[in-house]
C-alpha cells in the first residue's frame, strides 16, 4: 500500500476551493462539505503521487477524475481515524455505476495522522461482481457489532479484494496494459 503525508498547502487549497464550489452533482447522496473535502483531497493526493499537478475544476466531472491512456479513472477516498487494514471496506454509491469511469482507485485518509493511502485499484466490472451490495435502507452489520442503515444503495469492497499497489507505476500497468502515457481532460 502506498502512503504519503498530506501537505498542509494542499489541505488549505482544497478547503478554500470548496468554500466557493459544491462538488456534489448527483441527484442524491452528494456528500457533506467534509466528505467532498476528503474526496477532492484524495483525488489530488493521487495526482501528486502519479506525477500530476493538483486540479480544481468546478462543476460536474462526468463520473471520473482523470483520463489516462484513454481509460477513465475515478478516485474514491474515505476518511478514517486509523490506518486502513485489509478487511476494511471501501464504499461505492450505486448511483454512479452507470457513469463513465472504467477503473476505480480506492484510497483512505487517516485524519488523525494526516496520511493518505492508496488501498488498491479495481475495474468497474470487478467491483460490481465482487463487491457486496446493500440497497437503500438496508441494515448493515459492522464487524464491531454495531449497525447502520444505508442512506444510499451502496457497493462495499474490502481492501484485500483490490489489486494492491506498492508503486505508482503499478497503477499504470494494471489499468492500462501498455506503455504509460496519459491524457488529462
Amino acid at each position: 500500500m502506498i502512503s504519503k503525508d498530506i501537505p498542509d498547502w494542499l489541505k488549505k487549497q482544497t478547503w478554500d476551493f470548496l468554500q466557493e464550489n459544491n462538488m456534489g452533482q448527483r441527484h442524491m447522496s452528494n456528500g457533506t462539505k467534509a466528505q467532498q473535502y476528503t474526496g477532492l483531497l484524495g483525488e489530488n493526493m493521487l495526482r501528486l503521487i502519479i506525477g500530476l499537478q493538483p486540479k480544481f475544476v468546478p462543476g460536474y466531472d462526468h463520473g471520473y477524475d482523470l483520463e489516462m491512456n484513454g481509460v477513465k479513472v475515478d478516485v474514491k477516498t474515505m476518511g478514517r481515524t486509523v490506518d486502513p487494514k485489509p478487511t476494511y471496506v471501501n464504499n461505492f454509491i450505486a448511483f454512479q455505476k452507470d457513469l463513465d469511469a472504467q477503473i476505480y482507485v480506492f484510497c483512505s485518509i487517516n485524519k488523525s495522522t494526516n496520511v493518505f493511502f492508496v488501498c488498491g485499484v479495481i475495474s468497474k466490472e470487478e467491483l460490481l461482481d465482487q463487491g457486496s451490495f446493500f440497497p437503500l435502507g438496508a441494515l448493515r452489520y459492522r464487524d464491531d457489532k454495531t449497525t447502520m442503515r444505508m442512506k444510499a444503495p451502496t457497493y462495499e469492497i474490502q481492501n484485500h479484494l483490490l489489486i494492491q499497489i506498492k508503486d505508482p507505476v503499478e497503477i499504470w500497468s494494471y489499468t492500462f496494459y501498455h506503455e504509460p502515457s496519459f491524457l488529462e481532460r
